[in-house]
């Protein structure tokens, strides 16, 4: 379904209960795990590092950070490692479960929206693919804005609904419940509270990026949730992304040389190392050490 005030893409009706769903079964269905494997641990923290070359303005000094969605708590352990005071918020109990004992990571296992914490607690927050998958995106980002403190700051990542880096098939995924351009997520950041400051869109358009500012004081949210024009935008964008221009394109073929050479150094790595632990602490000594001695 598309807003035609906002254009806003959703799934009606939700194609399954979303609490019962990422508690118990998204890690099953995607991953074919109950807790990552070491590709999954290797592929999420190589990610990892990227993310944090994408906030490190940021963490110029200890921060206290949250995590949302932190999965099998790579990007959380770096921060950590990195010196940060850092808590996650996973709601599929395998990985979250993994997350505490392999790294010993402060996790909530639940849903953001219950976390029991008192307002202005962080001075980060850290949303990577998550907004998509929950079932009331706006009511995560006032809860986030809440725990933020003055001036804090939120990091949000979400797939693009215009990209067209993908096949056309793959433009809506079953488990994406809501899906944004950048002009609907910024405006539901702004009717959440937040100050929208920098955004960045994917070199292969693929993701949206936003950072987010809680202002020093609140301020009533003004103004309509519509954006003239944006629903057509996106329906004439997903209309003209066909197969056949696709296939045309470069897209296809730069993924599947990425998978096959993503393929063989996962082989390569995950043979020679053990625990999760280790093959983190492997990936990111470098960065530690630079770091350390920067």
């Amino acid at each position: 379904m598309i807003c035609r005030h906002c254009g806003l893409v959703w799934s009606d009706p939700l194609p399954y209960d979303p609490r019962h769903f990422y508690q118990e079964d998204y890690r099953l269905a995607y991953k074919r795990t109950y807790q990552p494997e070491p590709k999954h641990i290797l592929r999420a923290g190589q990610g990892s590092i990227s993310r944090l070359s994408c906030i490190d303005h940021l963490l110029s000094e200890p921060r206290t950070i949250l995590d949302v969605g932190t999965g099998g708590g790579e990007f959380a352990y770096l921060l950590q490692s990195l010196g940060h005071d850092v808590r996650g918020v996973e709601p599929n109990k395998g990985y979250a479960e993994y997350s505490i004992r392999e790294y010993g990571l402060d996790v909530y296992v639940g849903f953001i929206q219950d976390l029991p914490l008192p307002p202005d607690t962080f001075d980060v927050a850290t949303l990577w693919h998550v907004l998509e998958h929950t079932e009331d995106p706006h009511s995560v980002l006032a809860k986030l804005q809440a725990l933020l403190k003055p001036q804090g700051v939120l990091v949000v990542e979400v797939p693009n609904v215009e990209a067209t880096c993908q096949s056309p098939s793959n433009t809506f995924h079953e488990a994406h419940l809501f899906n944004f351009n950048p002009v609907s997520l910024r405006k539901l950041a702004e009717r959440a509270g937040f100050v929208v400051e920098e955004e960045r869109l994917s070199p292969d358009g693929g993701n949206i990026m936003l950072f987010l500012r809680k202002p020093s004081s609140a301020a009533p949210v003004s103004g309509s949730w519509a954006i003239p024009g944006n629903a057509e935008r996106i329906m004439e964008s997903i209309r003209n992304h066909t197969l056949l221009r696709h296939y045309l394109s470069a897209h296809p073929y730069r993924r599947l040389r990425w998978r096959l050479f993503q393929a063989r150094r996962e082989g390569r790595d995950t043979a020679i190392l053990g625990t999760g632990k280790q093959l983190l602490d492997q990936l990111y000594s470098q960065l530690r050490n630079s770091r350390a001695t920067g």
